[in-house]
């Protein structure tokens, strides 16, 4: 798989659905930063700890003029129930097709206990205002993370 990207490129392109049923798109995010993070599947351990990290964080985050964005190959009622029952305020989109997930290079061939699988490699990719590249993340590890991707904002601002 060689759709990797790199920091300076132009973000490929979306529109997904969020858990409003509503399209939201790339270009809805020009003029602002934007914090685009690939996650494995609602209401897991990892998922939910990253996600809460990213709601708490959100007022940080958008005084520094960022959005977050979340995405993953669960449906759109999914998201639903995972934001409810979590009180996320973050945007989170739904890629059944994991069209997107497969333009970010997240959508990658997994090992595990011997086994060979396709599935979401935890991914982030911090955007400008401009709709470039600014920095990558390939395999995240949660804890800090949020952190992590804050301080990186204000150091490239």
């Amino acid at each position: 798989m060689d759709n990797r990207l790199n920091i300076g490129d132009v973000a490929p392109d979306f529109t997904l659905k969020d858990n409003k049923d509503k399209e939201v798109s790339l270009k809805d995010f020009a003029g602002k930063y934007l914090m685009l993070y690939f996650y494995p599947k609602d209401n897991t351990s990892g998922c939910t700890r990253e996600a809460i990290d990213f709601t708490g964080s959100l007022d940080e985050i958008h005084k520094l003029g960022s959005e977050v964005v979340g995405v993953s190959p669960d449906s759109v009622k999914s998201h639903v129930n995972f934001m409810l029952k979590h009180e996320l305020n973050i945007i989170l989109l739904s890629d059944p097709d994991k069209k997107v997930l497969n333009s970010y290079g997240a959508w990658q061939l997994k090992k595990m206990y011997g086994r060979e699988y396709m599935g979401v490699v935890r991914s982030t990719y911090l955007i400008g205002k401009d709709g470039k590249i600014l920095y990558i993340w390939p395999k995240v590890r949660v804890k800090e993370h949020v952190k992590n991707v804050i301080e990186k904002l204000k150091e490239v601002k």
